[in-house]
């Protein structure tokens, strides 16, 4: 595997948003790069992060794919459930006749949409959408 190398202007915006980015996970990215930038292997800049050999593997794999436009993406909590675009027929559907059970509200979501969940997901779209 190459070196990792950076462009002074890379190791300045490496050090400023260390600091400065508004999300700490994208700040720890951030310092494990700058890191390695001023010298240190994965396993120190590891070690000094506070982070496992592993995460710093998966944080240069994201560098060396996209730079540090990649190390600025965060994408926790942005998916969607499928079921929210039946929300509307399904909370018609219970509010009409309310499942007995989780079991009963599973099978007729898989009836009604074809989309087959587990328990835990539909006791949370029930929440979500019922309460």
């Amino acid at each position: 595997m190459t070196r990792l190398t950076f462009t002074e202007e890379q190791q300045q915006a490496l050090h400023q948003e260390r600091f400065e980015h508004p999300h700490p996970r994208v700040q720890q990215r951030m310092e494990v790069l700058w890191l390695i930038s001023q010298g240190l292997v994965y396993a120190e800049a590891a070690r000094l992060a506070g982070v496992s050999q592993a995460t710093v593997d998966r944080y240069v794999t994201l560098y060396r794919q996209g730079g540090l436009p990649a190390l600025r993406e965060w994408k926790w909590g942005t998916a969607t459930s499928e079921l929210l675009d039946h929300r509307v027929s399904l909370e018609e559907s219970f509010r009409r006749n309310p499942p007995h059970t989780v079991a009963e509200a599973c099978q007729r979501i898989k009836d009604e949409t074809g989309l087959e969940r587990g328990p835990t997901q539909v006791r949370a779209f029930l929440k979500k959408c019922l309460a």
